[in-house]
């Protein structure tokens, strides 16, 4: 499984750097953001370093299949009952600020603060 050292989200998932998990598996983890923009926000992110969705293959196709899978369980478990939104920015003007692959999961009573 390919890393990167330098950054944060490959540190999240080796264990260097502390994140309030919601969820790990062999493939991907979950964990809420840093700076919400919703009553709920978690990141998937795989644990393979993939930079971008630029950069996914077909070979990666079940781990976006499983990543989207996850998301509504999470929510649910969250207690968000009434919808949520999923984003992947994608490169900098995608609005990506962290160049590790991940999929934000926001739900809650609205207005949100972003989004």
């Amino acid at each position: 499984m390919s890393a990167d050292p330098n950054c944060i989200f490959c540190k999240i998932v080796a264990g260097q750097i502390p994140a309030k998990k919601v969820h790990e598996d062999d493939r991907v983890v979950a964990f809420h953001d840093i700076a919400p923009w919703a009553p709920v926000h978690v990141l998937i992110i795989p644990k393979q370093h993939i930079a971008s969705m630029t950069e996914v293959t077909e070979a990666d196709a079940a781990l976006l299949g499983h990543m989207n899978v996850l998301a509504p369980r999470l929510m649910a478990q969250l207690g968000v009952t009434d919808g949520f939104r999923q984003v992947i920015n994608t490169g900098r003007d995608g609005g990506q600020e962290v160049f590790h692959l991940h999929m934000h999961v926001m739900g809650g009573p609205r207005p949100w603060a972003k989004g």
